[in-house]
């Protein structure tokens, strides 16, 4: 049997950004580290003390703060594994092999969901097995203690990679453990991850993570919080992306965060890449700055192709090599990096590591190289301009300036939506193709509304791609692209050109 839901005190109150109270907060906190034993070895003055004592370095928030001083990208894999000796060893390999700028922790699925009695089987069992029989290491079962010691084994800032909408546990332990950084947010993760939560229930659990973030931070301690780009394993046009970017950003600052990540999936074009790293970055500090948020900080990484991969490994360690130059000339602050065993499951340690030093030489060649001033790019970051503002313009005024109750409300309407959504509270009514180009556009908006002067550009470009390749322009044309990079390379580039 799994431990009981905690009570969320928040839900007395009525949906909204405000900063949940500190007396609403405190009896959260209570109830939240109840649900677990291993709950009870939180303590938050230790914790603090626990930050304090570690070396800068180690220190995520500094750590992305000192790589935008220097225009540095950095790397960071995932990675997780279902005993404590087999992770470590695991995190020990990422960071010395593999020359790890950030060392994950990625949480198995059972931890996800806050199944942690399972989560404690599938530990018994991968120890018998001698071999990890889980998909990530279950942080809460582990407990405060053992985290601490995760962080001691290796000599980088360790980030928790939890894929949940259920955040508040595994981030009060990791947090309590030394662990400086954490992947996720309301938006993103409730709309990429999981089918039968609300957007409302998502905002409101990592509201407290939020609220948990600006505790340490009054306490002298500033933590790294950051929000995950879109993970259905399809295409995601960058517009999208930033609208949540920009939302999920809004809702950490009004709880008091104040370094706070942006992540989009790479589309894989140049400079479409280059382009909504510099308008996402841009986007949310001039939305966060009209909502009074005038000392947020906000590093942009790129993920990895997010789609479908080829099963050839030099195919793979092409799209390896591609993202990390990507990420490089697109100012990226860090990217989150694959390897070539992507398209079969868990990699190796030592592949994982080989991932991360190919990315890394990629990023060493490409790392002088900008693109700003070139006319095409310039157009590109101005039309997803065009293509953000309105949607978030409406939020915001959907929700009479409330950027909690506006999401909830824009979805329920679709002017908020993902492609390929498993949530049931996400229309999905959003189609991506790419274009004549290799751009990602939209070629059926939906609910959303998008300007018609910026769809006409989408379905002009579109449509020369529809006829070039003899694809009727709708849902074939989307359903195409998401399966292109995974195809092997004879059929997108035949050798018999000459025929």
């Amino acid at each position: 049997m799994n431990a009981p839901a905690a009570p969320d005190a928040a839900t007395r109150l009525p949906l909204s950004e405000a900063p949940i109270p500190d007396e609403v907060f405190q009896n959260m906190r209570r109830a939240n580290l109840a649900r677990w034993p291993t709950g009870a070895e939180v303590d938050i003055d230790a914790a603090v003390e626990r930050h304090k004592a570690l070396p800068r370095h180690k220190q995520l928030a500094w750590v992305m703060r000192e790589a935008d001083r220097q225009r540095r990208c950095l790397t960071q894999p995932r990675g997780g594994c279902g005993t404590f000796n087999m992770h470590r060893d695991l995190m020990v390999t990422l960071d010395r092999e593999g020359l790890a700028d950030v060392v994950p922790t990625t949480t198995d699925s059972y931890t996800r969901n806050e199944q942690w009695q399972l989560a404690q089987h599938g530990i018994e069992e991968s120890e018998k097995a001698g071999r990890s029989l889980l998909n990530g290491y279950p942080m809460v079962n582990y407990g405060v203690a053992k985290a601490s010691q995760l962080v001691d084994a290796i000599d980088k800032p360790a980030i928790m990679l939890t894929g949940t909408a259920m955040p508040m546990l595994t981030g009060e332990i990791g947090y309590a453990g030394g662990y400086s950084g954490y992947l996720g947010s309301g938006i993103a993760y409730t709309t990429s991850y999981i089918k039968e939560l609300t957007i409302e229930e998502g905002i409101r659990n990592y509201q407290y993570l939020d609220r948990l973030a600006a505790l340490y931070q009054a306490r002298g301690v500033e933590l790294h919080r950051r929000q995950p780009g879109f993970l259905t394993g399809t295409n995601v046009p960058p517009s999208i992306a930033i609208v949540t970017c920009v939302l999920d950003c809004l809702l950490a600052a009004a709880q008091g965060v104040r370094n706070y990540g942006l992540e989009m999936g790479e589309t894989l074009h140049l400079i479409q890449d280059a382009a909504a790293v510099a308008a996402c970055r841009e986007l949310c500090q001039d939305y966060l700055a009209k909502k009074g948020h005038r000392d947020v900080f906000t590093p942009v990484t790129l993920l990895h192709w997010m789609g479908a991969w080829p099963h050839d490994d030099a195919q793979s360690a092409a799209m390896i090599a591609y993202g990390g130059t990507l990420a490089a000339i697109a100012g990226a602050n860090s990217v989150t990096t694959k390897s070539t065993h992507e398209a079969y499951g868990i990699p190796t340690p030592q592949a994982n590591a080989e991932g991360l030093r190919m990315t890394r030489t990629a990023i060493y060649l490409a790392r002088n190289i900008r693109l700003d001033g070139l006319p095409e790019y310039e157009r590109e970051k101005a039309l997803i301009g065009r293509e953000v503002r309105p949607i978030v313009d409406k939020v915001l005024e959907m929700g009479d300036g409330d950027v909690a109750v506006g999401t909830v409300r824009a979805f329920e309407a679709g002017v908020l939506d993902v492609p390929w959504s498993p949530n049931r509270g996400v229309a999905s009514r959003v189609l991506p193709a790419r274009d004549a180009d290799g751009y990602l556009r939209i070629v059926d908006p939906g609910r959303m509304p998008f300007p018609g002067d910026v769809m006409a550009v989408h379905e002009e470009r579109l449509r020369k791609r529809a006829e070039r390749e003899n694809i009727p322009y709708g849902p074939d044309l989307a359903v195409s692209s998401v399966y292109e990079m995974s195809e092997p390379i004879a059929k997108l580039m035949s050798d018999r050109w000459a025929v």
